[in-house]
């Protein structure tokens, strides 16, 4: 169905290459995020490709309020149903019931909440997570678990995590019956454990422990980039690393910036998420190998240089920052979803730039050079 293949390491950082159903995917990897199934800023599946995206993340609980899971079934899947034809993972909707919903009730079987779009009151669990992401068809399909706050007390994390476990093997068995029916979309769907326990070292690695014992194509560390401190959270990752299996994907979930994704790999981790360069990119906040920029600042009124001397991205190529300036001071859609392309276009060509490092054995002299630069404010 899918196969890991560990092409080289240097220190923690890995490269490898996972084969699945729709293709293969280089790693590390950053997944552009498409929540409704489209990345916001008027972004196409055709623009995707042309800013180097591999895999595309769409989520659970959003598709199925809206459009209905059911719906994108009958028309054949979400890769029909977007017209995509390389790799979607599918979020299980879980950070989104404990992160959206207002009023909720977590119980063995599952969390029933209301919708924060329409108030209607919904249940979702491990089977019907699997079930809504059987009928989109995604690549990778991740397994529901309880995403906690921090800090949140060890007693409740505890019950929490253990809780996850329990959940997993029932992901597990569900999409395995899932994957066996004659009217599935895609009969090779992938699953993604994912580890839990707060900023516990002992609950997490009692966590990691537990969940590779169910058979995964890759694992996940969840419940991070939740309002912790950036070193809390690399802590986290080197404690649960030595625990990873090493023949799997791990996938850090929901980070992060370009410095979060330099240290990440650093620490081992192989695929990355994060709504940062579409919504920061949204509100004129750019990403350039010379820093951060908010292309808003008055300066940049007549500045007939483009955002960036050393980008290629549709925006960088075509336009000056003082007429995408413009766009966004006059309203015009166009101006937003040049920045997006920007952000996305960068992000993808980190990953790409990390790659050749690891293929070159110089990830150190890389993640040295740019590891402080990409989170300092662009000097022009």
């Amino acid at each position: 169905m899918a196969k890991f293949t560990l092409l080289k390491t240097e220190g923690k950082a890995r490269r490898a290459r996972f084969e699945t159903v729709h293709g293969t995917i280089e790693t590390p990897v950053f997944m552009n995020v498409g929540t409704s199934a489209a990345i916001k800023g008027g972004i196409s599946t055709n623009d995707l490709k042309e800013v180097n995206c591999q895999v595309e993340l769409s989520n659970t609980y959003h598709l199925h309020i809206r459009p209905g899971d059911e719906l994108i079934y009958k028309l054949g899947g979400i890769h029909k149903f977007f017209n995509w034809d390389r790799p979607v993972l599918t979020d299980s909707g879980g950070f989104q019931v404990f992160s959206l919903a207002k009023l909720r009730k977590i119980t063995e079987e599952g969390v029933a909440f209301n919708s924060h779009f329409d108030g209607k009151r919904i249940f979702m669990g491990p089977e019907e997570s699997m079930r809504i992401q059987s009928h989109l068809g995604s690549t990778i399909a991740m397994a529901f678990d309880e995403c906690v706050e921090n800090p949140a007390p060890y007693k409740y994390v505890k019950a929490s995590q253990e809780r996850t476990v329990r959940w997993l093997k029932r992901c597990r068995a569900e999409l395995d019956r899932l994957n066996s029916l004659e009217g599935t979309v895609n009969k090779n769907q992938l699953l993604f454990g994912i580890n839990q326990g707060g900023t516990y070292d002992d609950l997490r690695i009692e966590n990691m422990e537990e969940i590779k014992k169910v058979e995964c194509d890759g694992y996940a560390i969840g419940g991070l980039a939740v309002g912790e401190e950036a070193d809390v959270m690399y802590h986290i990752i080197e404690t649960v690393e030595p625990y990873m299996p090493v023949d799997k994907p791990r996938y850090l979930m929901g980070v992060g910036t370009p410095q979060n994704i330099l240290e990440a790999v650093y620490r081992g981790v192989d695929f990355f998420d994060c709504v940062m360069p579409s919504r920061n990119a949204r509100h004129g906040n750019l990403f350039t190998w010379e820093g951060k920029m908010n292309l808003l600042n008055e300066k940049y009124m007549d500045d007939s240089r483009p955002i960036s001397k050393s980008c290629a991205c549709p925006a960088c190529k075509s336009y000056s920052r003082a007429y995408i300036r413009h766009l966004f001071k006059a309203k015009e859609a166009l101006g937003m979803r040049l920045a997006v392309l920007h952000n996305l276009y960068f992000y993808n060509e980190l990953m790409q730039k990390i790659r050749d490092a690891l293929d070159e054995g110089r990830y150190e002299e890389f993640y040295r050079e740019y590891r402080f630069k990409l989170a300092e404010r662009c000097p022009d």
